[in-house]
């Protein structure tokens, strides 16, 4: 079925509502792609996931590749087979978890040399080698490898990574066009530039220049604000060419989620819905509510009475916090549900607002809520 992404229509505000065809499906965007970083969505069995409705998800090159191994997955029929999930899958390069190993890596124009976070052995990533670890992974959209850097950092210091993180995409193109298959895997770049808008503007039209499937927006949420998030995300989408997906990697809380769509951004991942269960916090359409707290003990109402998700239809706050105090990991699993759920039923909402150009109503409406 190869590769196709389509503008359906676009909101005042400038968000898109689009669909990208994969070889193993459709995505209906803006996306929210759950992250599964080692082939699995924690709490979550694949049934789960497509009862929520989830189209796409996110695993991880760099946990993938130590462990169980690239070659074993490509042995045991490639990614999707693998975790038994027919639908699409896109995998992250591994750079943000390799350069978030501080002590443990070293940076060079030829790639990085870093020791696992698992056992302490000794590897080196190149951009060649990240591709041929998701080409053997078989994910349908892969990225090349990128450097990402801390916030704030110095403008020469953001110069350099984007310098190399280009360098490497260029690579990482050449080696594509050698050994890949562009009919069943699409290859995003991605724009770096740190919070300088001008970097990331010239970064994203020299990256333009590569005539990618797809293009992605990095080195942001990690510890800048909200605006600057913003302002930067802006800079580099609107150099991107409009007939092809963006993504911003690594977003966000779901009241920011809006703001990014709106800038015409059309695919998302954040952690923050498993991991803010995990943690007992829970998103509800009045804002967060902490489960573990003792003002729930005797709650019989739902987490949200708003929610039509599976946990809310069936199980009251007072069993959840039980739940949560007595460490059951059925905690984890009902959590990880419900959050799940407000996330994607966000996404919903927000391609109806898109489809009848009332984004803007929206927003200002769940903003007030959730914030």
């Amino acid at each position: 079925m190869g590769f196709q992404f389509e503008v359906l229509a676009t909101d005042p505000t400038g968000a898109r509502l689009g669909r990208l065809t994969t070889p193993h499906g459709v995505i209906d965007t803006p996306a929210f792609m759950p992250v599964g970083t080692a082939a699995t969505v924690k709490g979550q069995t694949q049934q789960d996931l497509e009862d929520l409705g989830a189209q796409i998800l996110l695993a991880n090159t760099y946990h993938l590749y130590l462990r169980p191994g690239h070659e074993l997955i490509r042995e045991m029929g490639g990614l999707h087979r693998f975790m038994s999930w027919p639908h699409p899958i896109l995998t992250d390069s591994g750079g943000y978890q390799v350069f978030s190993l501080n002590d443990l890596r070293k940076v060079t124009d030829e790639g990085v040399i870093f020791r696992s976070h698992l056992d302490g052995s000794e590897h080196f990533l190149s951009p060649e080698k990240a591709l041929e670890i998701q080409m053997a992974l078989g994910a349908d959209i892969i990225m090349v490898l990128d450097e990402c850097i801390e916030a704030p950092a110095e403008e020469s210091r953001a110069r350099q990574a984007a310098a190399r993180t280009l360098d490497w995409a260029r690579r990482c193109r050449a080696h594509f066009d050698l050994h890949g298959d562009a009919g069943r895997q699409a290859l995003f770049g991605i724009v770096q530039g740190g919070t300088y808008a001008a970097l990331r503007r010239e970064n994203a039209d020299a990256l333009v220049e590569l005539d990618l499937p797809g293009y992605a927006i990095g080195g942001l949420a990690v510890g800048e604000s909200h605006d600057v998030t913003c302002a930067m995300t802006q800079a580099a989408a609107a150099r991107l060419p409009a007939e092809r997906p963006r993504y911003l990697m690594g977003v966000g809380k779901p009241e920011q989620i809006l703001d990014y769509v709106a800038l015409g951004v059309d695919m998302m991942d954040c952690v923050l819905p498993t991991r803010s269960a995990r943690h007992g916090c829970l998103f509800t359409s009045q804002g967060r509510l902490l489960i573990r707290n003792a003002q729930y003990a005797r709650d019989p109402r739902p987490i949200d009475e708003n929610c039509a998700c599976a946990v809310c239809r069936r199980y009251s706050r007072a069993y959840l916090r039980h739940l949560y105090a007595t460490g059951e990991f059925l905690a984890t699993i009902l959590n990880t549900h419900h959050n799940l759920h407000f996330y994607l039923d966000i996404m919903g909402k927000i391609r109806e607002a898109i489809r009848f150009g009332k984004l803007e109503r929206l927003r200002s409406d769940l903003q007030a809520r959730l914030t």
